[in-house]
């Protein structure tokens, strides 16, 4: 699968919007000299292999709100591009209960192979978006777009969506009062299904917090968007809300994103 295929792809590099969307778990696609990873087919579709539905989102988001995605178009398996380079699950031997027997033992060698040819590109696209539109004095908020399983180890887990922020939390805070006030009653999960501690906010952390501008990590579970309707929902109330927040952090503080050009017509797209 995948001779010719760049490690990452930038979506409406053109973008308007202050939003730059990021999407580390976008593909399940395994590069052929890694085979299928000893996974079967059906594997390969589940979850440890990916992020369903947070593309799909993160496309329709795109057009909703003109914003600029980067995302991976390689599977975690090969190697996580949320993971900083000491973490112990960066090439994963195991993801929930399945064993990935082809990443038991690497060499130092290939690590450094799978990380200079798939984890630094994407981090060095994102670098670039941001470094382009900082020397154009555009402002920026970070929105990271995964997915989460309904069920794991057997804990089910509640929430449709959660919200996790690294060491600002203040866009993450007023996102959650937007989706809230959007829709009264929706169980939207804070720190959930994971956190900042757990070690999952890397790409959170190095393009946000390490450079001081709004970030935020979103999660919705995946049964939610894995059929089209869903993602229309989801991505429509999403825009309304990331459009919310965005006002009232304005409001908060001097960062004005009206200059940058949030579309009106999107700012209640459904």
């Amino acid at each position: 699968m995948g001779h010719g295929i760049a490690p990452v792809q930038t979506i409406n590099a053109a973008g308007r919007s202050p939003f730059v969307l990021v999407c580390d778990h976008a593909s399940n696609r395994v590069p052929e000299p890694y085979g299928d990873l000893g996974l079967t087919p059906g594997q390969r579709l589940m979850h440890v292999a990916w992020d369903p539905g947070a593309l799909n989102v993160s496309r329709t988001l795109v057009d909703l709100l003109d914003a600029q995605l980067v995302h991976s178009t390689v599977s975690r398996l090969v190697i996580d591009c949320n993971r900083t380079y000491q973490a112990p699950d960066l090439i994963p031997v195991i993801s929930e209960r399945i064993a990935i027997a082809v990443n038991h033992g690497l060499s130092p060698a290939e690590r450094q192979h799978r990380i200079d040819s798939f984890h630094l590109p994407f981090h060095d696209a994102i670098t670039a978006l941001i470094d382009a539109r900082d020397a154009a004095g555009r402002e920026t908020v970070l929105v990271a777009v995964h997915s989460f399983t309904p069920v794991y180890l057997d804990v089910p887990r509640p929430w449709p969506i959660g919200l996790i922020h690294g060491r600002d939390q203040a866009f993450t805070r007023a996102l959650s009062d937007a989706l809230i006030a959007d829709e009264p009653g929706l169980n939207v999960g804070w720190n959930e299904p994971y956190a900042a501690l757990n070690g999952v906010t890397y790409t959170l952390e190095h393009h946000g917090d390490e450079r001081g501008i709004p970030s935020s990590m979103l999660e919705i579970r995946h049964d939610e968007i894995l059929e089209p309707e869903g993602v229309a929902a989801w991505s429509a109330r999403l825009a309304r809300c990331l459009t919310a927040a965005l006002g009232a952090q304005a409001k908060a503080t001097d960062f004005t994103p009206a200059s940058h050009g949030v579309p009106g017509q999107h700012e209640r797209a459904r």
